[in-house]
């Protein structure tokens, strides 16, 4: 048995507005969300039904949940449709595919999968009525200006990833004494790998605005450049939340560059760290970016 869990949602109705669908087939869940610019409350009650539907596999055994009187008596009552015939052409197709039940819940009622979906479907349609407003610029800034930390409880916990690059020159002696260990502060860079994981699990401490995020896991990789007389610093980072991890990364790198200045300016002053940025992430709204092979 499927659980799909739906919610609609709309500023002012009509205008914009935002679904959401869980689906939880009793060990996973998967989230999915989307919105308009120009809806109804009911036309987005309707869709997170039918695209939560899509996601499951046909002649599936499905319990949809819904807190909307709407869908559940027109579906089980015969309510009349005066209204949004193309969605329901589409709901009754994705229906007739699956064996599927209806359970109406009562919003707000504490289910914690119900709140999820209730926080996802308001996100939308309040992210939605803010780019409308030509509020899609700088998220770190509120209405009046001020800085404020992005609210991104109403997100779902999704898998995410994110790999950043850097790199540190210096001359060529202090290469090769990093290559031969020859440093009396011991391994340059296997201490250098612990601060930039460490910088990693500390990044919300670092950068104000940032959200302290669970890592799963954080490598960081070291790469000599014989040419250019360098060492370039890869760090990857991952997470299972509501926003991303990029951050991370890119303190990791950072932090590990930093750390193979400190350990040897003692031969070499005239380090230069540079060329940090991100290379690719994956997961979240946003979904993949890959800026560098």
């Amino acid at each position: 048995m499927i659980d799909i869990y739906t919610d609609g949602s709309c500023i002012v109705n009509p205008g914009p507005g935002g679904w959401a669908a869980i689906v939880f087939d009793g060990e996973s869940k998967r989230a999915l969300s989307g919105g308009e610019q120009e809806t109804t409350n009911n036309r987005m009650e309707i869709l997170a039904v039918v695209k939560g539907l899509q996601t499951v596999p046909e002649a599936s055994e499905v319990t949809v949940h819904t807190d909307s009187q709407y869908v559940i008596n027109t579906m089980t009552r015969n309510w009349k449709r005066n209204a949004n015939q193309d969605l329901w052409d589409q709901l009754d197709a994705e229906v007739n595919r699956r064996a599927v039940k209806w359970q109406w819940v009562r919003g707000h009622s504490g289910h914690p999968l119900n709140e999820e979906v209730d926080r996802l479907a308001n996100g939308e349609a309040r992210n939605i009525k803010k780019a409308l407003e030509g509020g899609a610029g700088l998220t770190h800034v509120d209405e009046a200006g001020r800085a404020t930390m992005v609210d991104v409880g109403w997100k779902s916990e999704t898998e995410r990833v994110a790999v950043a690059k850097g790199s540190i020159s210096m001359m060529p002696e202090t290469l090769e004494l990093i290559k031969a260990n020859g440093f009396e502060k011991g391994d340059v860079l296997g201490v250098a790998r612990i601060a930039g994981i460490m910088g990693a699990k500390n990044t919300s401490q670092l950068i104000p605005l940032c959200h302290p995020l669970p890592l799963d896991q954080v490598t960081v990789e070291f790469e000599y450049e014989d040419e250019r007389t360098a060492v370039s610093i890869t760090a990857t980072a991952k997470t299972t939340a509501r926003t991303g991890v990029e951050m991370e990364a890119l303190t990791a790198v950072s932090v590990a560059a930093l750390t193979i200045y400190d350990m040897c300016k003692g031969v070499d002053r005239a380090m230069r760290i540079g060329d940090i940025r991100l290379i690719r992430k994956t997961g979240g709204k946003s979904g993949d970016i890959v800026l560098e092979e």
